[in-house]
């Protein structure tokens, strides 16, 4: 009977217990990064009235008789469950989602960790727990923004206030497109010299600016014709005057093709009429010489193989013959034509350019000539054609000194940027690309807007690949970079352009695309700043942004991690201390080699279930009730027992 009793206060006495774990639990509902906790029960110790016996052959085994001496408890477990993350907006305050405790410390080298991440800083910067003083622990980066691998585990402490150093531009990063199409080559008159030129207008498709030296040597084209060797006539004169008797077979054949035949005419017909029935041939014109001789003119010059005409057959008494003289039997035929020997010879000297790009570039231009007249009017291919270059009354050649000069604008696109000297001082840079007699290629020079001077690598150019891709980004003189003084007292610039990778397009590119894209994107100079506020990245990352625009990591916070976090041991203040059983702390980088990640702005709720604890208040509160009465019953049993002496 005495076992029951001890029974129940076992019972009694460990309800009370899990009642204080539920009280904490509840009591820290609003705790930030609070993990609750819960108890195990276990039976107790247990008396044996009769062990087990062995089946034989002529009966089966019997079971032990044994009875329960009440119950304690096995474990108080803390259960680090997730908790939900609270958005403050403070930078300062991390939350951690996943495994993983936030390490804390003191000077003398003691760890503590913490899922609590409500931090700020103290007033020597120090990056802390502001509710325990300990330093938060991390990795410092150095002047660069690189967390060195063999830095080691200490305090956060970050230069509020403090100057950052200026820095030289030494890299100036090129992106982007330079439109291969592109033409603003305007074509303008310098100089007529001796050509008759009286035209020169349109944009050369090529696109490249400079001067155009054109020599034209050669003659015009010739028109062929025929002066007939009777002297004397008058517009009119008869043609029966003369002794023309047969009107009839009387033709004109033109360039070897058709046939034209003249009739109507009679003994009183005058030369004049004669004259206008030539001119109703289409290619021909006639007249009356001031000798007083008909003469016929082929309207179109060139070779008289080509542009020409043939008379029909002299008989006696006919035109042929009392006309234009020519003995029975015989033809007359057109002379004195000629094909133009004009050759047109352009020597263009670009703008801008090194090596071949340099020029001079000789090139042939292409005669336009009239298609009515056969006389050459122009010039076409200048430039790559686009340009229109006429002479209204005939070209003429040229004698030396008095040739025809054209000048052409450059095709040009421009980027500008800020770079910085080792003092901090600001200097505006610009880069210049022409446009190339070279396929694919541009020139650029770099200049500058203030009292600097570039002293080498001033000037360069930039080719790509028929698929548009980088070819190659140069200097000229054999330059690796450009050079800048300052004129400030600053140490000289030296600035390397990256233009992106040969063969790929992650730089400057080179497509017919209609328009200019391509611009400085970068460059890695700054002046002095100061530091200014902070962010916080997943990975632990402290970057500082300073009042030059410079965002550059200042430290890591380290997270740790356990092989038993339930083996933890609490130290109060919502901290932990590792035990034999925890496992020693695994430190490491959030999202990396430690899984957990943190969240900048949040802090981790309690991950107490309020619901949960109220069952469990609950289930506590009728297990306490059940074990009183068991002490209660015992005792009236022993009160009967205790009246059967009376």
């Amino acid at each position: 009977m005495m076992a029951s009793l001890f029974s129940g206060v076992s019972g009694l006495k460990n309800h009370q217990v899990r009642m204080n774990v539920i009280g904490n639990n509840i009591a820290n509902i609003n705790t930030i990064g609070y993990k609750a906790s819960r108890v195990n029960f276990q039976e107790a110790l247990v008396q044996t009235f009769k062990g087990a016996g062995r089946p034989s052959a002529v009966q089966g085994g019997t079971n032990p008789v044994q009875l329960g001496l009440g119950m304690q408890v096995g474990t108080i477990d803390n259960l680090f469950l997730q908790g939900g993350l609270e958005t403050t907006g403070q930078i300062t305050d991390l939350a951690i989602q996943g495994s993983g405790f936030f390490i804390l410390g003191d000077a003398k080298g003691n760890k503590f960790y913490s899922r609590a991440g409500a931090f700020g800083f103290d007033a020597n910067s120090n990056f802390v727990d502001p509710a325990t003083g300990l330093f938060v622990l991390g990795k410092s980066a150095d002047s660069s923004g690189r967390i060195p691998s063999l830095a080691t585990v200490g305090p956060i402490s970050l230069p509020f206030g403090q100057q950052d150093p200026a820095r030289a531009s030494q890299v100036i990063t090129l992106a982007n497109n330079i439109d291969a199409s592109a033409s603003d080559s305007k074509a303008s008159i310098v100089q007529v010299g001796d050509s008759n030129v009286n035209t020169v207008s349109g944009i050369a498709e090529d696109g490249v600016g400079g001067t155009h030296v054109i020599t034209i040597t050669g003659a015009q084209a010739q028109n062929a014709s025929f002066t007939g060797t009777i002297a004397g006539l008058g517009l009119n004169t008869t043609l029966g005057a003369i002794g023309v008797t047969d009107f009839t077979g009387f033709s004109l054949t033109i360039d070897s093709g058709s046939t034209e035949s003249i009739s109507g005419l009679s003994a009183s017909s005058t030369v004049e009429e004669l004259i206008n029935s030539i001119n109703q041939i289409q290619g021909l014109t006639a007249s009356l010489t001031g000798g007083g001789a008909i003469k016929i003119d082929r309207d179109k010059a060139g070779a008289p193989a080509n542009y020409g005409f043939v008379s029909s057959t002299s008989v006696a008494g006919n035109m042929v013959e009392q006309v234009f003289g020519i003995a029975a039997g015989g033809t007359f035929t057109s002379a004195g034509g000629a094909a133009s020997t004009f050759i047109a010879t352009d020597i263009f000297t670009p703008l801008k350019g090194t090596g071949s790009a340099a020029g001079p570039v000789v090139s042939s231009l292409v005669l336009h000539f009239d298609p009515n007249n056969g006389l050459v009017i122009g010039l076409d291919d200048f430039g790559g054609s686009g340009v229109n270059i006429s002479a209204a009354n005939g070209l003429t050649a040229t004698t030396p000194g008095n040739e025809l000069i054209i000048d052409t604008d450059a095709t040009t696109h421009s980027t500008s940027i800020n770079v910085f000297d080792s003092q901090g001082g600001k200097h505006t840079l610009t880069i210049e690309f022409f446009k190339s007699i070279i396929t694919n290629r541009w020139e650029w020079t770099g200049s500058t807007t203030g009292s600097e001077v570039i002293t080498s690598g001033g000037t360069g150019f930039v080719s790509f690949n028929p698929d548009g891709s980088l070819n190659t980004f140069d200097y000229n003189g054999g330059n690796q970079s450009m050079t800048i003084d300052p004129r400030n007292g600053a140490a000289n610039l030296s600035i390397a352009f990256d233009a992106g990778s040969t063969g790929q397009f992650d730089g400057l590119t080179g497509f017919a695309s209609g328009n200019h894209t391509a611009n400085i994107i970068a460059q890695d100079g700054y002046g002095v700043g100061i530091l200014e506020k902070i962010s916080i990245d997943q990975a632990g990352n402290i970057s500082g942004i300073f009042t030059n625009g410079v965002n550059r990591i200042l430290a890591q916070i380290l997270l740790a991690d356990f092989t038993n976090q339930a083996g933890l041991r609490k130290a109060g203040r919502s901290l932990y201390q590792p035990t034999a059983n925890s496992g020693a702390a695994v430190e490491g980088i959030a999202g990396t080699t430690i899984s957990g990640q943190l969240t900048s702005g949040a802090l981790e709720s309690s991950s107490v279930d309020i619901a949960q604890e109220f069952t469990s208040m609950i289930t506590a509160q009728r297990g306490f009730q059940a074990n009183a009465r068991i002490i209660t019953t015992s005792d009236s049993m022993l009160d009967e027992l205790v009246n059967i002496k009376r």
